[in-house]
């Protein structure tokens, strides 16, 4: 056979050759992989990095409402203020305030206003041992009796943090002890887990697995 021949043959068979791959790519001849499955974004709940409510200290500093903090803007400053207790020794609460819930610590052993409320000047805190505080500063009167976690809170183990943890490189800010917690009801409420997280590269749905013959992946 020339080679004039040969070269022809093997043009013709290139040609044949790579139309047969057209063709079997058109009919998905091999099937193609499994399309993978898109990964869900995180719900903005497990984001949003807002405390769940703001400190007198938060207000102040950023000149929200504080009017709830003038006490005397209703009492009178020459009347001693007394706390009228039902027969179980409860509070009974007045009518402005009928929307605090009191219920700090075991078996409501706390719930008495004057344990941090200064009977002398209701916009002052203060412990037992009668040293005062500005409304500002319920984090020293929160440490007076939770000492442990004050501490915790302090080397920011306990509550969060925002800013950066390397000082060099910016501040951070410690959120309020009551920027988390209610002071009359301290107790945090239980938080919905966030999801686990995405695999980088995820498996196609199960179901989808299943239909097609395939073994579910695990």
């Amino acid at each position: 056979m020339n080679p004039a021949r040969k070269q022809g043959l093997a043009e013709i068979g290139l040609t044949l050759g790579f139309l047969g791959l057209i063709a079997a790519f058109a009919l998905n001849f091999w099937g193609r992989p499994e399309a993978r499955a898109v990964n869900p974004p995180t719900p903005p709940e497990f984001t949003n990095t807002t405390t769940v409510r703001l400190s007198a200290a938060d207000l102040y500093r950023t000149d929200g409402d504080t009017s709830g903090f003038a006490c005397y803007s209703c009492h009178d400053t020459k009347k001693q203020l007394l706390v009228n207790l039902d027969s179980k020794g409860e509070v009974i609460l007045a009518e402005p305030h009928k929307e605090i819930v009191m219920q700090h610590g075991r078996k409501n052993r706390n719930d008495h206003c004057f344990n941090c409320h200064n009977p002398k000047n209701l916009e002052q805190l203060r412990v037992r041992d009668s040293e005062t505080f500005k409304l500002t500063e319920g984090n020293r009167l929160c440490g007076a009796c939770h000492g442990p976690t004050y501490r915790d809170w302090e080397k920011g183990v306990h509550g969060r943090v925002a800013g950066y943890w390397d000082r060099s490189r910016g501040s951070a800010v410690r959120s309020d002890c009551t920027s988390c917690h209610d002071p009359h009801s301290p107790e945090f409420p239980s938080l919905k887990p966030a999801p686990r997280p995405n695999p980088l590269h995820p498996h196609p749905p199960t179901g989808e697995v299943a239909s097609k013959g395939g073994t579910p992946a695990h």
